[in-house]
């Protein structure tokens, strides 16, 4: 089966180069731990394929033989804006990855969806002058996951993407959306997801969901990735663990791969370590 790489160089030469093509991924994490650093890595190492392999072969290698490259990488955000996202990505990767990188990511920013009908001054997530009629349709429904759905719908057959994130979604719950929207998004997604033949990373913080609902995404989900810190005396390390993924877990299980212990490097995210069954 084709791959499409995490361009996480070490994740994807023990998986065979990457997640099978179709796959929806969860990146559930504790704040800090690793999961955003993740996905920034996943699309920009990916980008950073499509406009200057030499540097990709410098900060990732060659792809596996089973891996094929998205045909495009896009960046859904619900509350930041391309300049906000790249300065965010500056704070753990080399600026030449960045810059370079993020020239191949199309950002899609629905922040000024996702703040219209909430009590947020306009200025502070639009720049255009709200209008008359603006100001009316500030309170009537707007459909973010309907918005959200076009977008896929458009950009998501054989590439990337990453939708940061269903947190964002979480916090919105209310009168516009409920928990039953959200669930059924995730399992909408990878319904849908079969048919693009790409691959999608959905980012949660896990701090925000109750088992039940978490455990919900997780069963949505063809893969699920959780980040965590582990403290050992002194010191904290990062540590990412696959819970379940199809396809995929098997690989790392004929291995007697417990957890990896993770660091952050100028290509961003990487594997330093893995622990083993003992």
């Amino acid at each position: 089966m084709e791959r499409i790489p995490f361009g996480v160089r070490q994740l994807d030469s023990i998986i065979n180069g990457g997640a099978p093509v179709g796959s929806v991924v969860l990146l559930s994490g504790e704040a800090g731990a690793g999961s955003r650093e993740f996905m920034h890595t996943s699309a920009l190492i990916n980008g950073l394929q499509q406009v200057d392999e030499e540097r990709h072969d410098l900060y990732y290698g060659d792809l596996s033989a089973d891996a094929v490259a998205p045909e495009e990488v896009h960046y859904i955000s619900f509350t930041a804006s391309e300049s906000q996202l790249v300065d965010e990505m500056r704070l753990a990767m080399s600026d030449e990855v960045v810059d370079k990188g993020s020239q191949a990511v199309e950002f899609h920013d629905l922040s000024e969806r996702y703040f219209h009908i909430s009590p947020v001054p306009r200025d502070w997530y639009a720049s255009e002058t709200a209008s008359i009629t603006d100001l009316r349709a500030r309170h009537e429904r707007e459909d973010l996951l309907g918005t959200l759905g076009m977008v896929l719908n458009e950009v998501a057959a054989n590439n990337l993407v990453v939708i940061d994130s269903l947190s964002d979604l979480v916090s919105a719950m209310g009168e516009e959306i409920d928990w039953s929207d959200i669930s059924s998004l995730v399992q909408g997604i990878q319904k849908a997801a079969h048919q693009w033949g790409g691959l999608i990373l959905l980012h949660i913080n896990h701090e925000t969901l109750s088992s039940v609902r978490h455990g919900q995404l997780v069963d949505a989900s063809h893969g699920t990735m959780e980040f965590a810190w582990e403290s050992g005396g002194s010191s904290r390390a990062r540590t990412l663990v696959v819970r379940q993924f199809r396809g995929v877990l098997s690989q790392i299980e004929d291995e007697d791969i417990v957890q990896f212990e993770t660091e952050l490097g100028e290509a961003g995210f990487d594997i330093s370590d893995v622990r083993k069954i003992r």
